[in-house]
């Protein structure tokens, strides 16, 4: 599996570190990743025996992938079912919507270059200097919802806020804070910075080119339907890790203020052909591991492509008002 972006290099001049979802391979991550590529549109169920042997194709041993699944439990994002001597696990109603609404967020970062007005979010506030805690909450959370520190107190984005970004400002906002939206007035001089350079757009477009360089070379071999199996599932499993990160470095920013031939786009078209192109030989091989635990129908077991995470993954198992929810949450760049 490839290793984490490191967010520094994209942010030089700040110490804060995304959440610990973003900070690759765990087992607990790779867990739900699993039951979210292949169980999320009908909150399937899996034996426990299946996910630990899927995991140790991975490479987690028994012992861990069965301490990774009773944490996960306890933290609500698996249920469990019990018959006779055999366990099975799902996802739980609330982490199911979060991954769908998530899924959403990540394909929908680089469906399309939005219009932009040309003015820019921006966020002032001050934070107690003891308060080092909250200081970095605050500041991680302005990066889930694609700001940048352009100066140490002021965050900016080309975007305006949503409603539930809004609300969740004000909860954080136990200090003094102040959100406008304005434009940029060119000085003319070398002393002024642009907006823009709150990202490091040269660093970001290394890693769309990274990953370009990673995944092309996979794609003859994944039409010719050459990669099945456990690669097939291990394939699709780091295809979306490494992809998932990129809407946090490139929060949609305007294609207008970027370099000519900006990657964005071509990235999103080869995720798309490997993680569309894996999905039945995936999806065949998870269904195999698991036949081999239950004698249950696993026709629960789906693997969804990025059109269907564009769409909505939430079935009958989301109430309307949940899924209202969830939609409210689908600017937030969680993912699967």
């Amino acid at each position: 599996m490839t290793s984490p972006y490191d967010i520094e290099e994209i942010f030089p001049d700040d110490s804060v570190r995304l959440p610990r979802r973003q900070s690759g391979n765990s087992p607990q991550g790779l867990t739900v990743t699993l039951l979210a590529d292949y169980t999320l549109r009908a909150r399937g169920w899996l034996p426990s025996a299946a996910i630990v042997a899927l995991l140790a194709e991975a490479g987690v041993s028994h012992a861990g992938a069965r301490t990774t699944i009773s944490r996960l439990a306890r933290r609500g994002v698996l249920e469990g079912s019990k018959q006779g001597r055999n366990s099975s696990y799902r996802l739980t109603t609330a982490a199911a919507l979060n991954l769908a609404a998530g899924g959403r967020s990540i394909v929908a970062a680089a469906a399309a270059d939005e219009p932009w007005d040309g003015r820019w979010t921006l966020i002032a506030f001050s934070v107690p200097q003891d308060a080092v805690s909250r200081r970095r909450e605050l500041r991680t959370w302005l990066r889930w919802f694609g700001c940048a520190p352009l100066y140490d107190g002021l965050w900016v984005s080309p975007h305006d806020l949503t409603d539930k970004t809004r609300a969740h400002l004000a909860e954080l906002a136990f200090g003094a804070m102040t959100v406008f939206r304005a434009r940029h007035v060119d000085l003319g001089n070398s002393t002024g910075r642009d907006p823009l350079d709150a990202w490091d757009t040269a660093a970001i477009a290394r890693h769309y080119e990274d990953f370009l360089r990673r995944w092309r070379p996979l794609l003859p071999d994944i039409r010719a339907g050459r990669i099945t199996g456990v690669e097939a599932v291990r394939a699709r499993t780091e295809v979306m890790d490494t992809y998932r990160r990129l809407p946090i470095l490139d929060p949609r920013l305007p294609l207008r203020l970027l370099p000519p031939g900006w990657p964005r786009e071509p990235a999103r078209e080869v995720f798309t052909a490997v993680y569309d192109g894996l999905a039945g030989p995936a999806q065949d091989h998870v269904r195999a591991v698991a036949s081999r635990f239950t004698t249950d129908p696993l026709t629960d077991v789906r693997a969804h492509t990025v059109e269907d995470m564009l769409i909505g993954l939430q079935g009958a198992w989301a109430p309307d008002a949940e899924q209202d929810c969830a939609a409210d949450r689908s600017g937030s760049p969680t993912g699967p």
